[in-house]
């Protein structure tokens, strides 16, 4: 999507170019809105130009739940961010493509597939672009004989007994962020396994001039590490994902709802709590929660914090409750609707089909 300045140029020669969305078909849905919002809001009287949008502001998004304006990604609510225009820009330049590819499937998403489909997410367009969902693609687990530490504690914990923490390459979070994640996981009485980024020097209370990296002691509540150890490990930085996620030991997700993270959750049926950090990652646990039902909501504050109480429910829940044994459920559902996309005859292999039969087409 990036590069869908490319579009001016392949479109004048008439060379056929593709553009490749590689998040949700929901998130997608928003992109293709953002100019008519835009118009929609700019004709509107704003009292403070910094932003288009109140911030308790419903959005009717064709194909999409209902959705708050502060959960579309903040360059949206605001024209004086930097990247506005930008993405005005890729929103409608992707009309001029010869089809759409999203790393998704049809039955994970089915409301914004036949959304788009239908031309209601191009009204100003005269020719809808072809969809194509070719996924889900997701990396496979490793086949290394090198077994990562983590793992090796895995294999000792109960089945679906272990909730894993991880929030992407930027989910870094304050000391005291850090602090009451360890509150409230303790307090769950669960066993977890926590992926901790460490926060930059500026971030950390306390030792704010320190260069080097802080143990997990200095950073975390005295003594949590030696109260916990029996049901908990806490890495640094980064652990094999996909290898622990396809762990039978694992029972729950808490995660950033990056979509890579989301399709490997799905694949290996494990329910999610969601937590966005940046970018369409509130858009995506909308259609997360909201319509796919396959992740609790965790609530934040204003600022973003969330407390130790909120993380204990979700963890209880997602773990130990009715409404996670239901979670659990429809992710086993999605799982099945996975593999079965990607099989003889499913929806995923038609549409790459369809998708090469176009390129042969363009060749004529």
């Amino acid at each position: 999507m990036f590069c869908s300045a490319s579009l001016q140029v392949t479109t004048q020669l008439r060379i056929p170019s593709y553009f490749f969305y590689t998040s949700g078909v929901n998130a997608f849905t928003v992109l293709l809105h953002l100019p008519m919002l835009n118009k929609t809001w700019k004709s509107e009287e704003h009292d403070d130009e910094s932003t288009l949008l109140l911030p308790n502001t419903y959005l009717n998004i064709n194909g999409l739940p209902p959705i708050l304006a502060t959960d579309l990604p903040s360059s949206s609510l605001n024209p004086k961010d930097a990247s506005h225009e930008a993405f005005m820009f890729i929103s409608k330049t992707a009309v001029q493509a010869k089809g759409i590819i999203v790393n998704s499937f049809e039955s994970l998403e089915p409301r914004a597939v036949k959304a788009i489909k239908g031309g209601l997410c191009f009204p100003d367009s005269v020719i809808t672009p072809p969809l194509y969902p070719i996924g889900p693609l997701i990396a496979e687990p490793t086949a290394s004989n090198e077994t990562c530490d983590c793992l090796t504690w895995l294999d000792k914990q109960p089945r679906e007994s272990v909730v894993f923490l991880c929030f992407g390459s930027g989910g870094i979070f304050s000391e005291d962020q850090l602090n009451e994640i360890a509150v409230g996981l303790e307090k769950s009485g669960k066993r977890f396994l926590w992926v901790v980024r460490f926060p930059s020097p500026k971030e950390r209370n306390g030792h704010s001039s320190v260069s080097t990296e802080p143990s997990l002691d200095e950073l975390l509540p005295e003594g949590f590490l030696e109260r916990t150890r029996e049901r908990g490990l806490v890495v640094k930085n980064w652990a094999p994902q996909v290898d622990v996620l396809n762990h039978k030991s694992v029972g729950g997700f808490m995660t950033h709802c990056g979509w890579n993270s989301i399709l490997e959750a799905v694949c290996t049926g494990v329910p999610m709590i969601g937590w966005p950090l940046y970018a369409e990652q509130r858009v995506n646990r909308v259609a997360l929660v909201k319509e796919m039902k396959l992740s609790l909501w965790l609530n934040e504050s204003e600022n973003g914090f969330v407390t130790a109480a909120e993380i204990e429910e979700c963890v209880k829940t997602v773990m130990d409750s009715e409404e996670g044994r239901a979670l659990k459920e429809r992710v086993a559902v999605a799982k099945d609707e996975a593999k079965l996309a990607l099989s003889g005859g499913g929806s995923t292999l038609n549409a790459l089909a369809k998708l090469v039969e176009s390129w042969g087409q363009g060749q004529s």
